[in-house]
Parts: structure tokens; sequence; C-alpha cells
């Protein structure tokens, strides 16, 4: 089996739209045409001799309510009906762990549930915009995968596409409304949603699950705030905004607040309009430094095992050796703090902060002849196996590093 490391050069994902445009094939599917009789000509194009075998998205969860709300500033009202969800995005769906029994603890969510926001609902909860947003990139998947190019059924099916969240309501909530505009409600069977306990989560990185990761790299989210530009300016706006001396914050809790009221249309302290530009690139400089992308074997930690799965269920389909034969989609439901480490890992971070609802698309093409295969991704050009290659990990390698601490200094 050929394996053509191609990776076909696309252009910065700057908005969901952008996803699905220039990055596809330009080659179209020639329709047959009607003579006048009605009958098709009897001479055809042949058909193109690539195939598409297997698609694979990873995205961002929609548009949220803050996970914190800028402290001491004027408050946003964070009311129930914000989150109430549209009626075309109900499925019926089931959360399950990954063997398909129970849905596990989420530590992480009743985090959140310990706090209430001004108005009155929870932190990190996916919106009506965020539901319409994930609806809105499955509607672009439909026009893609059903109607353009028939590769999926239209009905969904969980023999043919594959749906993994993280255990988090806004990202389980965020893969539904997803699947809701994929399928236009059309199922044959439950939707099966699966999720593992936080321990063993692969799809973000997971600080609590890998002490080496822990030990390498937590302390550098404290360290980010006090780089010298960035902790002039945090300084600088913290007394612009009025905020008390002592209270932490900074340009990422920040940024959160501010662009979930912008998206919701709710009011920011005026302060921010002349700020904003500075968050942004404030919030970006302190993400690039946490993960550090210089050093090798912190992005492993952060998200090698999750580009090993991806390069798995690729040579599956490639060799033929998937339990599932007719698996053609699989949905990965994640977080911005996903997708930047990925798009590090591959070399193609642009230092910008994915959007709500952002998604990387890989799909793998095989010549229907030769057998030759490549990977085409929808975000920027390089050579795809190659880049990944580099930062997988297997699930026995990341567990043996991720325990091995000797030596390694607990900062």
């Amino acid at each position: 089996m050929r394996m053509r490391n191609l990776w076909t050069k696309a252009g910065v994902l700057g908005s969901v739209s952008m996803a699905f445009g220039s990055m596809f094939w330009s080659h179209k599917k020639t329709e047959p045409t009607q003579t006048d009789s009605g009958s098709a000509p009897a001479c055809t194009e042949p058909p193109f001799p690539y195939e598409l075998k297997l698609v694979q998205v990873l995205f961002r969860h929609g548009a949220r309510t803050p996970l914190k709300s800028i402290p001491d500033v004027m408050e946003a009202q964070w009311v129930p009906n914000l989150l109430e969800p549209p009626a075309h995005t109900q499925i019926n769906y089931a959360v399950t762990d990954l063997e398909g029994g129970p849905r596990p603890s989420s530590p992480v969510e009743d985090s959140y549930r310990a706090n209430i926001l001004t108005g009155g609902t929870y932190p990190g909860q996916l919106t009506t915009v965020g539901m319409q947003q994930l609806y809105e990139l499955g509607e672009r998947l439909r026009k893609r995968y059903i109607q353009a190019t028939a590769f999926l059924n239209p009905t969904f099916s969980p023999t043919e596409v594959y749906v993994r969240s993280t255990n988090i309501v806004r990202t389980i909530e965020s893969a539904k409304c997803l699947v809701a505009g994929l399928f236009h409600q059309s199922q044959s069977d439950m939707v099966p949603i699966l999720t593992t306990e936080a321990e063993s989560e692969i799809l973000y990185p997971n600080y609590h699950g890998c002490r080496l990761l822990k030990l390498l790299s937590g302390h550098r989210w404290a360290a980010s705030s006090t780089l010298p530009d960035i902790a002039a300016d945090l300084r600088s706006i913290k007394s612009a905004l009025g905020i008390a001396a002592h209270q932490r914050v900074d340009f990422i809790l920040i940024r959160d607040d501010m662009v979930a009221r912008e998206t919701h249309g709710l009011p920011c302290p005026p302060v921010l309009d002349s700020w904003r530009n500075t968050v942004e690139q404030r919030a970006v400089e302190m993400i690039y430094h946490i993960y550090e992308p210089s050093k090798r074997e912190n992005l492993q930690l952060c998200v090698g095992p999750l580009l090993h799965t991806l390069m798995d269920n690729i040579e599956d389909k490639l060799q033929d050796t998937t339990s599932e034969p007719n698996r053609k989609l699989f949905l990965y439901s994640a977080h911005d703090t996903t997708l930047i480490p990925c798009l590090m890992a591959l070399g193609i971070f642009d230092m910008r902060w994915p959007p709500y609802a952002a998604d990387i698309t890989l799909e793998l093409h095989q010549h229907r002849q030769t057998k030759e295969a490549f990977v085409k991704v929808s975000y920027i050009g390089q050579e795809f196996k190659q880049a990944l290659s580099n930062y997988s990990l297997t699930s026995e390698l990341y567990e043996s590093l991720c325990n091995h601490t000797e030596g390694v200094a607990d900062p």
C-alpha cells in the first residue's frame, strides 16, 4: 500500500465559512447532461480516479457563557433564555462511555455548576447562538458529503458515523447540534455520543491525567502573565478597567468574557473598545508560551495521543483492519485548547485564537486503481503524515512518559 504524503495548501482558517470552500477539490462532480430526447448522452467523463474513503473532523464547541466574568466591571446578564435550544437542533441521542456503558462523572462540569453567573446561568454553557453555529457547521458538511458527493447516507447510522466528545455539556451539545445539521434530524437509530473519564481524556491537554505534562508546563499558565510586555499591559488594563490590584485576572480570562459578550450582543465596558486588539494579541502570546511549541516533548504530551488516534483511523481504513468497515466519518467535539496545540504540532498555528465552531477537517483519498493514497486537510499546506508522526504517541508510550517524572524538577 503506497501512502503519498501530500497536504494541499488551503489557507488559514479565519472563520468557519472559510473551512468549507477553497480548501476542497477544485474538480466538480460532472452530472450527465440531458439531451433533447431526455436520455443521457452516450459519452460521459470517466469517474475521477481518486475516491474519498474517510473524513475526520476535529472541532471547537460553539459560543458559550464565559468561564469567569471579569471582576469589578459592568456585569452582563447571562439569563436562561440565552440557552434555549432551537427545535431544529433536537435529535435522539445518548451519552455513553467509550464502551457504550453509562456516562462517566464529569468533575470539570461539576466545577462549572458550583458557580452562577449574573443572570442565573452556569459558566461554560453552550448558548442558542452556539447551537446554531454547530448546526450550520453540520449543514456545511452536509452540502459537501451528502449533497455534492453522496459520500454519506442522508440518514444517520452509528455504523457509518462515530461521534466522540469531551465529557463536558457544551461539547456534547455541540456534537448533537452538528449531527442535527448534517443529517437534518434524520436518523435510523439513537445517536451515541461517546465520552471518557477525565483521567484518560485525550481530546485536550490532560494536566490531571499526565503527571509529566503537569510538571513540564503546568507552571507556565501562571508564568505567562509575568512576561515583561504582557505584565506591563496587564497592569495598564486593570487600572483602566478599575480592577483591584489583588484580583487574579489575565488576558485569556479578559478575552474569554469579552468575546462571549460581543458574540451575544451583551454590553462590554467601553474602555475595552480601545484595548480589543491588545487583548487578542496578549491572550495568544500567553497561550503560545503555555504550550511552548519549540519543545517537542511538551506538544507530544498535549496532543500526541489524539494525533495518533487520527493516524490509526487512517491506517485502519487503508489496511481494511477496522472493526467497522462501513465507517466513513469521525466527529470529535473539543475545545480551543485542543485545536491550538494541534495546529502548533502541525506547524500551522497562525497566532490567532480559533473562533467558536472552528474545525480541522481531514479527508483520506485513495486512487481507485493504484491504491495510492493521500490526506487532504482543510487548514494549511504541509506534508500531513510526516507532520503528524513527529508528535503522535501511542497510548502505551504516552502512559509511560506521563509516569516517568524522576529527575524532573517540580516547579
